[in-house]
């Protein structure tokens, strides 16, 4: 059982990038009524609440369901979004898309492969997870996206006013990387790089921290990483890479 602690908005980074992430904007509108499930709310129901008012955004037929292990925590229906009794096995679902957020933080790092496998194998086709942590407040924020065959993409996100480097983020990592920001591991080598190029990029610092850490994904990309680079201005600072330039060695 989880903590459950939450806030209002905590989880608002990870919402606006899904509503614009193509892959999950497909997984939500290549059916009229997709089910949504928001894993492990927390002690109040506000994020999930939340999570649906924006992705209606994308379909506002969308069925969404907050799930919690704990059922003291489930409550009545809210503006149309339902909660239940539920973990990993997600209550029988059948979801095309899942957020489960700062829930394998408080896990094993051997048991999120197992926990993995669970949700992946409730997905409907097409489907996808995003698993990830994120501080009290959410200013950063670190999340994977998986489909039915693993892991796919890393996903760091900050509010550049307050953090000085991307390597500030590695105590958000998620379980599955967190312990491995060491010496010899991808994860390390990505925040050792992201932080150079930060370095570097100090040129353009009076056009602001966001046009900043767009000429330093230049650079990441520029030094052999496969990063995506968001289109159009950001609220947030992003570092997007394929899962292969993270795994675990």
């Amino acid at each position: 059982m989880t903590r459950g602690t939450t806030n209002i908005n905590r989880l608002r980074r990870v919402d606006r990038w899904m509503a614009h992430d193509p892959a999950i904007h497909r997984a939500l509108t290549d059916v009229a009524h997709p089910v949504v499930v928001d894993l492990g709310y927390g002690a109040r129901p506000d994020t999930a609440v939340e999570m649906a008012r924006r992705l209606r955004r994308v379909n506002p037929g969308l069925q969404m369901i907050g799930l919690e292990i704990d059922p003291d925590r489930v409550v009545d229906d809210v503006d149309g979004v339902r909660f239940a009794l539920g973990g990993f096995e997600m209550a029988g679902l059948t979801p095309h898309l899942v957020r489960a957020f700062n829930v394998l933080r408080q896990y094993d790092e051997s048991e999120v492969d197992a926990a993995w496998t669970q949700m992946r194998s409730a997905l409907a086709t097409g489907g996808l997870i995003v698993e990830g942590t994120c501080d009290e407040i959410g200013r950063r924020c670190c999340w994977i996206v998986l489909d039915a065959d693993g892991p796919r993409s890393l996903t760091l996100c900050w509010a550049p006013e307050h953090s000085d480097r991307p390597s500030d983020l590695a105590e958000r990592l998620p379980k599955a990387l967190i312990h491995r920001n060491v010496d010899g591991e991808r994860i390390h080598d990505l925040l050792v790089l992201a932080d150079r190029c930060w370095d570097v990029a100090a040129t353009h610092a009076a056009y602001g921290p966001r046009l900043r850490w767009r000429h330093a994904l230049t650079l990441v990309r520029d030094r052999g990483v496969d990063v995506a680079i968001p289109r159009g201005r950001t609220v947030d600072n992003i570092l997007t890479v394929p899962w292969s330039a993270v795994a675990p060695r």
